[in-house]
């Protein structure tokens, strides 16, 4: 998704180079849009992440002590 973004911000420059306002401005919308969703799909999958080692590590703490 990151790299997406990244296309329509290329995008948004070039066609800004060479004067092409609208497009320029429909294509960094579009890449912001993009970078915030993934910011937050990033964030999520920290959290899940962080959230699935602990219950792994309890399980494998519960697992040896028994």
């Amino acid at each position: 998704m990151l790299r997406w973004a990244v296309i329509f911000l290329i995008i948004a420059l070039i066609a800004a180079l060479f004067g092409f306002g609208g497009v320029a401005g429909t294509a960094i919308g579009i890449a912001k849009i993009l970078f915030f969703v993934f910011i937050i799909l990033f964030i999520i999958s920290l959290i899940a992440g962080g959230l699935m080692a602990k219950k792994i590590k309890n399980v494998v703490d519960n697992t040896i002590h028994e």
